[in-house]
């Protein structure tokens, strides 16, 4: 499985938020590099032709005038599109990325993110003719309303379907990705917005790592059914930094 990351991530200085905040990414890398299995691989930045796709030309230029957030949301916009490459040639790809995307609509942006990382990424597959379709699966605390906005609002023929559970209780919780997952069909990639901020010891108190492993798991075998094992899937939220790496490695082992 491969592992996207660069070293500029770990500057915190771009925002005053929890996505930002000193320590987030340092677990998650120490314990991810640990595992031999994993290949690490750096971004380069998304172009303004990449962002465009899913943002428009305001949004762009407000991003743009703060000089570190720019370099930093269009890293992790490149971060996304290197990791949706990576899967559509057949390899597995988690995204350590920073600042998050899925709360980026195309003209407005909240919720520590500036740049709709899923997006971009996704559009970016589109126009290059390799996918029709896609599920996100958002299991972020937050309902991404940027991945929705941006995604299901289209006058295009691009088909994407939008997974944010919301069911209370684990077993639930679960038993509603996998019963959504069974009905897919027609897909051409899958991809997720990899949240860990519902975490038992986070602010959502609900899952615990065996259950992160358990969503990687059925991100791995619906794609493996549906289209040939094309996933990846983005950071987005996650903000105990003494659980964030378990959870993170507990996703990652289910969906390598």
């Amino acid at each position: 499985m491969k592992i996207v990351f660069h070293e500029k991530y770990y500057n915190e200085s771009y925002a005053m938020d929890p996505a930002a905040s000193p320590g987030r990414l340092e677990g998650i890398i120490d314990l991810l590099s640990s595992n031999k299995e994993y290949e690490f691989i750096a971004p380069k930045p998304a172009s303004k032709d990449d962002i465009l796709r899913a943002h428009s030309e305001r949004h762009y230029n407000y991003v743009k005038r703060d000089v570190l957030l720019f370099e930093l949301a269009s890293l992790a916009a490149g971060g996304a599109i290197l990791a949706a490459e990576e899967s559509f040639k057949g390899n597995p790809t988690f995204a350590v990325i920073r600042p998050p995307g899925h709360h980026a609509s195309a003209d407005s942006c909240w919720g520590f993110c500036y740049f709709n990382n899923i997006s971009i990424s996704l559009l970016k597959l589109l126009s290059e003719g390799k996918i029709k379709s896609a599920f996100v699966l958002d299991f972020d605390l937050h309902t991404g309303d940027g991945n929705i906005n941006i995604l299901t609002f289209r006058d295009d023929d691009f088909r994407v379907k939008i997974l944010n559970p919301d069911s209370s209780g684990r077993t639930n919780y679960l038993k509603e990705v996998q019963n959504y997952m069974e009905e897919l069909e027609n897909i051409d990639i899958f991809v997720a917005s990899a949240g860990f901020d519902q975490g038992i010891d986070d602010w959502g108190h609900l899952l615990y790592p065996e259950d992160y492993l358990e969503l990687g798991q059925l991100m791995k075998t619906y794609s493996e059914k549906l289209c040939e094992g094309r996933r990846y899937a983005l950071l987005e939220g996650g903000y105990n930094h003494d659980v964030l790496p378990k959870n993170v490695n507990s996703f990652c082992q289910g969906f390598k």
